[in-house]
């Protein structure tokens, strides 16, 4: 049987060392013990240490890169999805995707989980686990929650968690449990 991947979104900022960058190495880990592939954008910060985690733990590490940067991948992704435009990157993260972490990230990272938000309320894809990590995306979530109610569209695609094992676990499970179904 082949392993999912779970699609994780964030910043390319935090370099080894810095606390963003251990919590994206450890859910790399978590998720690979647990028999599960990753899927970034392929670059540097979280990319590079969520793959780095998985990899260490014989898991697959997909990078879904864009031209344009003219950046190399990093050196832990086992393989390379290039693309020409943000639209093709997203489409393709979302498509590998099983599942989706939302890690400490800016616009780009914003723009990800609404996107992948979005498809999911407006019944554009099917529903898939959403977890997000850190009080950045809690606040977002328990806001756009709010409107979200107020529209009557969907509430609770997304699962905000201030624990990083907690919000691995969260994932695992449901995955776990889609695949017994």
């Amino acid at each position: 049987m082949n392993k999912k991947f779970v699609t994780v979104f964030g910043s390319s900022i935090p370099r080894l060392g810095d606390t963003e960058y251990e919590i994206a190495y450890r859910l790399g880990k978590n998720l690979a013990m647990n028999g599960f592939n990753v899927c970034t954008g392929g670059f540097l910060g979280i990319m590079e240490a969520v793959s780095k985690g998985a990899v260490e733990f014989n898991s697959e590490a997909i990078g879904v890169t864009l031209d344009i940067y003219n950046v190399k991948p990093n050196q832990y992704i086992t393989k390379e999805i290039k693309c020409s435009s943000l639209f093709e990157r997203i489409r393709n993260l979302i498509e590998i995707g099983s599942a989706f972490v939302i890690l400490k990230g800016g616009t780009g990272t914003l723009l990800e989980l609404a996107v992948v938000w979005e498809y999911m309320n407006k019944n554009m894809m099917v529903e898939k686990p959403i977890a997000c990590h850190s009080s950045l995306w809690k606040d977002i979530v328990i806001k756009m929650e709010e409107q979200i109610a107020k529209e009557n569209r969907k509430t609770g695609l997304v699962q905000p968690f201030d624990n990083i094992d907690e919000c691995a676990g969260y994932i695992i499970s449901k995955l776990n449990n889609i695949e017994r179904s």
